[in-house]
């Protein structure tokens, strides 16, 4: 099993959302974040006034899928989250040893 974690921009996630669900790895944790890359934040002006926002509002998508699955769920984040321009984010692939279903103790790729 691999969990593909991907930090995308806000406006993105409901198309990614429906992306996945097209290829059934549509269980995934989403939660909203706050980060910085090469941009290193952006510069905003407000009442005339400049400043600088450090660390950018994102979104990051969590999902656990079979080894076989991974690459084609990458695939379609970086397809689907792609504007060309700067900040569009990064997917980090992570090896997961095994994974429990709570409620029944059912492990490995069949609670997937």
């Amino acid at each position: 099993m691999i969990k593909v974690e991907a930090i995308i921009r806000a406006q993105k996630i409901d198309e990614v959302k429906t992306a996945l669900d097209a290829i059934g790895a549509g269980s995934m944790t989403v939660s909203e974040v706050r980060g910085r890359g090469q941009q290193k934040g952006i510069t905003q002006t407000w009442r005339g006034a400049e400043y600088v926002v450090d660390f950018i509002p994102k979104s990051k998508i969590e999902v656990v899928v079979p080894d076989d699955k991974a690459e084609k769920v990458v695939d379609i984040i970086c397809d689907v989250a792609n504007t060309n321009h700067i900040g569009d984010g990064k997917i980090f692939l992570i090896p997961i040893k095994d994974a429990i279903r709570v409620r029944t103790k059912e492990r490995g790729d069949a609670i997937l």
